[in-house]
């Protein structure tokens, strides 16, 4: 069996690398703008969401995207343990 991948520390986010993920298309059958705020929530450490959300508002996303089954980004992660920085950015 293989080692499991190592954990990346202090990678760089660059504006183009968040930027880049305001074009990544749907996950599966989720809404649009909703799989575009998932994606960068299980990507980016909680300052890099932040310059995210700032491009995704200036782009025209809706913090508040619905998923399939009608919740938000925020309503979904509320039980994460680490979440609550991630859910004031989305507010």
């Amino acid at each position: 069996m293989r080692p499991d991948k190592a954990k990346v520390v202090d990678e760089i986010w660059d504006d183009e690398r968040i930027n880049s993920f305001l074009t990544k298309g749907p996950m599966g059958a989720e809404e649009e703008q909703y799989s575009t705020l998932l994606h960068a929530y299980r990507s980016m450490r909680v300052d890099d969401f932040a310059r995210f959300i700032a491009a995704f508002k200036e782009a025209g996303g809706d913090p508040a995207a619905k998923a399939a089954d009608g919740r938000s980004l925020a309503e979904v992660i509320a039980t994460h343990k680490q979440s609550a920085p991630f859910i004031a950015l989305l507010a």
